[in-house]
């Protein structure tokens, strides 16, 4: 696919990678099968290769209008496109390009603007998230049925985390709204490494990884986050940390891009390289062999049903696929089929915010697919798709690493 930039692009970096990848793409329309929004809406325009037409449009000279805008924020950004497409097209970078392009030509309106900041602001900052949750939950009660559904119930503190005694450590990214909805995660991953003889610690200066800000359109802030966690994980890693590691693999897709995202920035590329490098979804971390070791192999009481939902960032953005179905199995867990395993749940960041009903939609599709098994819990890996599926599960919904965690304990 050919195209010719108009003049104010051709200097642009940005255009001329932009160019590049759409001059990979071939037309021949795999990623139409894979591609949530357009088996749910059947327009062209909703598909990777309608969605590549209107950036290409763009980069040509042709001013964007509310139909581009429409249709680039219908995108779930799931990249299961990526997975399918033979020809290796980068469609997720060409999306943050067309984003980026989109709110440089301010289409959106000024009200949609602040919302949108305002949103990227408060579940960006684990304080302020944290507060504000709870504000909600102490008047759920007071509200109507419907608003009172969509703030979640209250966790619970769980077990101890142990504190860090082992000579091996690595850090552990704390999450911005993840220690409010689920603190139970983290601490049933510290709690699992610690049986293995490895320590997970926190870092103080970290801050949110930037995912949000990032499919926002916020970039100059997502870059920004980005450096502050950069500084402060490349202090620890000076100090020994072995690896820097993610519960959630939402955050974990974004900081294994730091390196692409700060590469021409002078101070920062060399060491945000280093950090990308050093990530880790703690599946990556953690063996089948481990877990045998800590969990007995699994026991015939261990054995609860579970369905597993592989997150998009973890299956088509991180390319996971099958590492925790073996870890879970490893345990002594049933695995229960799941049909159409590729789709998103509709979940995707904020897209269950600002596209609401096409994230209703995808999300009753997924709980059809993972119920078929009958199973006992649903597992996932990453903190917004359980909380989506969680609202409407009539099963439990959990991180798988809690489950490891428990059958560890048993």
């Amino acid at each position: 696919m050919h195209t010719e930039l108009a003049a104010a692009h051709v200097h642009s970096s940005s255009a001329q990678r932009a160019k590049a990848i759409i001059g990979s793409c071939v037309h021949c329309g795999f990623c139409l099968a894979t591609c949530p929004t357009y088996q749910l809406l059947g327009n062209e325009l909703d598909s990777p290769r309608g969605r590549i037409y209107l950036i290409r449009q763009m980069l040509e000279g042709a001013s964007p209008s509310r139909v581009t805008l429409t249709h680039l924020d219908r995108c779930l950004t799931c990249r299961a496109c990526e997975t399918t497409c033979p020809s290796g097209v980068q469609y997720g970078q060409l999306l943050d390009i067309g984003r980026d392009m989109l709110q440089a030509r301010a289409v959106r309106k000024p009200r949609e603007r602040l919302f949108r900041r305002a949103l990227g602001a408060l579940l960006s900052r684990r304080t302020l998230f944290a507060a504000t949750l709870r504000a909600g939950q102490w008047l759920r009660p007071l509200l109507g049925r419907t608003l009172s559904a969509r703030i979640p119930a209250r966790a619970g503190a769980g077990a101890a985390v142990p504190p860090p005694r082992h000579a091996r450590r690595m850090i552990l990214l704390q999450g911005c709204v993840q220690p409010a909805l689920a603190p139970t995660i983290n601490a049933a991953a510290a709690r699992v490494f610690d049986r293995l003889g490895l320590s997970l610690v926190t870092v103080k200066d970290e801050t949110c990884c930037g995912a949000l800000s990032h499919h926002l359109g916020a970039t100059e802030r997502a870059l920004e986050q980005a450096r502050r966690n950069v500084d402060a994980w490349t202090r620890h890693l000076d100090e020994g940390a072995e690896a820097i590691l993610m519960s959630a693999s939402g955050c974990g897709v974004m900081v294994k891009d730091y390196g692409e995202l700060l590469r021409h920035e002078s101070r920062y590329a060399a060491h945000a390289r280093r950090v990308s490098a050093a990530t880790r979804d703690l599946c990556e971390v953690l063996s089948v062999a481990d877990v045998a070791a800590i969990t007995g192999s699994g026991t015939a009481r261990r054995r609860a049903r579970v369905a597993w939902q592989s997150p998009c960032t973890l299956q088509h953005g991180q390319k996971l696929t099958g590492r925790v179905e073996a870890l879970l199995e490893a345990a002594g867990f049933a695995l229960t089929p799941v049909r159409d395993p590729h789709l998103c749940c509709g979940s995707a960041g904020t897209y269950s915010i600002l596209q609401r009903e096409l994230a209703l939609r995808l999300r009753s599709a997924k709980l059809g697919t993972l119920l078929e098994g009958s199973p006992e819990f649903i597992a996932t890996a990453n903190i917004g798709c359980l909380q989506h599926l969680a609202a409407a599960a009539d099963v439990p919904v959990r991180h798988w690493i809690e489950l490891i965690d428990e059958a560890s304990a048993a």
